[in-house]
């Protein structure tokens, strides 16, 4: 079964990185759900969205980003933002 390989970054730091069976993002074209095998793109984050990622073990992670993008190539997807609010993440 093949899985995404997750990285979340802020312009200072690695916030997060991991595997997911799925990770939700709001766009500034609306709602994306990612899965594996997506097709490769580049989309820009809706200001103060939210980004859900399923994590492959574990429960649900939830952020908040402020603006900034999500990348989507080959099973890996990066979310890139200035304000990411990690206290949703586990540790």
């Amino acid at each position: 079964m093949s899985t995404l390989n997750v990285q979340l970054v802020a312009a200072d730091r690695k916030v997060w990185e991991g595997e997911a069976s799925a990770l939700y993002a709001r766009t500034v074209e609306g709602e994306l759900g990612i899965l594996p095998d997506h097709t490769p793109l580049l989309s820009v984050l809706a200001e103060s969205g939210e980004v859900r990622i399923e994590p492959v073990s574990g429960s649900r992670m939830v952020v908040t980003v402020d603006g900034g993008f999500i990348s989507v190539d080959h099973n890996s997807v990066t979310v890139v933002s200035d304000a990411i609010d990690a206290s949703g993440l586990d540790a």
